[in-house]
């Protein structure tokens, strides 16, 4: 019995020092988080991509606006179709319109005869551009899509 007992006690400080499929558990603990981190890291890239090429956009046409500032409808929709180009947007994605300010006022109005005769009259363009995204983890119910939203205001006159 006591030999037994010595064999069971040798075979079992054998199996403990054994460290053969250690690799395998080791990986199958630690190879889904990091699967995680990396698909989460892809997924705010694209993100903080998409966030950056619309805020491009508005800069883009900020400077066109600054450099020749649309009077017309037919020029605003110019302007709304280069934005759109640069960005993939929808047309109702994607605003082009003129506000003004009257006086001292720090209120936009939508049109120009809102304001008093005696108000020097400030003109702006408003830029608005907006997009949605939604990542792989808001498919599964884990938070939810991210939206941008970018936006100008270039005073013209």
């Amino acid at each position: 019995m006591m030999k037994r007992a010595t064999s069971l006690l040798a075979r079992m400080k054998g199996a403990i020092g054994c460290e053969q499929g250690s690799v395998a558990v080791e990986t199958a603990f630690v190879a889904p988080v990091l699967l995680a981190l990396a698909f989460g890291g892809f997924e705010a890239s694209y993100a903080v991509a998409r966030q950056t090429e619309l805020q491009s956009a508005a800069a883009e046409a900020a400077a066109i606006v600054r450099a020749s500032p649309p009077e017309t409808a037919a020029q605003r929709a110019t302007i709304k179709g280069i934005i759109q180009t640069s960005t993939g947007l929808e047309n109702w994605q994607v605003f082009v319109t003129p506000i003004f300010r009257c006086g001292t006022s720090e209120e936009y109005v939508a049109l120009e005869t809102s304001c008093e005769s005696t108000d020097a009259v400030s003109e702006y363009v408003y830029l608005f551009i907006w997009d949605t995204y939604s990542p792989v983890w808001a498919e599964y119910g884990f938070g939810d899509p991210f939206t941008f939203r970018v936006s100008r205001t270039i005073q013209v006159g």
